[in-house]
């Protein structure tokens, strides 16, 4: 999970995220960020994830954890 918060960013399209950084936040948190964080987590973690569950996660370090928690 070492590249996990850079990869974020760059799906959010910001230069950087911090773990307590809330996913509404960003101006690019929609359905398309949502669809990316399921592929990440598919193919580089080999975690599948619903759509649920990552708005469910509320921030990075949630979204973190979910993964970390389903390996």
């Amino acid at each position: 999970m070492d590249n996990f918060q850079s990869s974020i960013a760059e799906i959010l399209e910001v230069d950087s995220v911090e773990l307590t950084d809330e996913l509404e936040s960003f101006d690019a948190w929609d359905s398309l960020a949502v669809l990316s964080i399921i592929a990440l987590s598919d193919s580089e973690y080999n975690v599948p994830l619903s759509a649920q569950e990552i708005n469910d996660s509320k921030t990075i370090e949630g979204l973190k954890s979910l993964i970390q928690g389903k390996k």
